[in-house]
C-alpha cells in the first residue's frame, strides 16, 4: 500500500497541492485515510490539516457505496467482461464477513477501524450493502471505525512515522 500512495503523491503532487493529493488518496478505495495521513506527513502536511481532509475525503464514497453498489454490480454483472469481476469482488467482501455478521455493529465499526489490509470504509461499506445492515446503523457504525482509524493512523503516520522522518 505505501507504494501505491507514494506513486499517487508523486504523480499528483506535480499538478496539485499537497493537500489535494492528501483528500484524493483519502477516496481511493485499498489507500483511504491510511494511504492519506501516510502521504500527509511525508509531504509535510500539518496533522491538523491533515486529519479533516482524509476523513472527510474517506466518508464521502460511503452514502452512494451503501446506497447503489446492489444495483450497480447488478448491472455491471449484465456484461461478461465485468461479470467476473464484480463475482470476486462480492467472494473477497463477504470472506471478511463473518465478525461483523455475528457482532454487526461494533464488529463493522472493529473491521473499518483496525488498520489492516483489505479493511477500511470502503469494504467496511461493501460488506454493509451486502449484508442489508440498518443505513442509519451502518452509517454510524463505519463513522465511529473511521474515527478510530484516525486515532491509529495519525499517531503512526505523525508519531512514529515522524519520528522516523524527523
Amino acid at each position: 500500500m505505501d507504494g501505491l500512495a507514494i506513486w499517487f503523491a508523486e504523480t499528483l503532487g506535480q499538478y496539485i497541492s499537497a493537500q489535494a493529493v492528501v483528500f484524493i488518496i483519502s477516496m481511493i478505495p485499498i489507500l483511504e485515510l491510511r494511504g492519506g495521513l501516510l502521504v500527509a506527513a511525508m509531504l509535510k502536511v500539518p496533522m491538523l490539516q491533515a486529519i479533516p481532509l482524509c476523513i472527510i475525503g474517506n466518508i464521502i464514497p460511503i452514502p452512494f457505496i451503501l446506497l447503489f453498489i446492489k444495483q450497480i454490480f447488478k448491472w455491471m454483472k449484465n456484461f461478461k467482461v465485468f461479470r467476473g469481476l464484480v463475482e470476486k469482488l462480492e467472494k473477497r467482501a463477504m470472506s471478511k464477513s463473518d465478525s461483523i455478521k455475528r457482532f454487526e455493529f461494533w464488529g463493522l465499526a472493529l473491521f473499518v477501524g483496525i488498520p489492516l489490509p483489505g479493511t477500511g470504509a470502503w469494504t467496511g461499506s461493501l460488506i454493509a450493502a451486502l449484508l442489508e445492515i440498518d443505513l442509519k446503523k451502518a452509517v454510524l457504525s463505519i463513522l465511529i471505525g473511521v474515527a478510530m482509524a484516525t486515532i491509529i493512523m495519525s499517531f503512526v503516520s505523525y508519531g512514529v512515522l515522524g519520528t522516523i522522518l524527523g
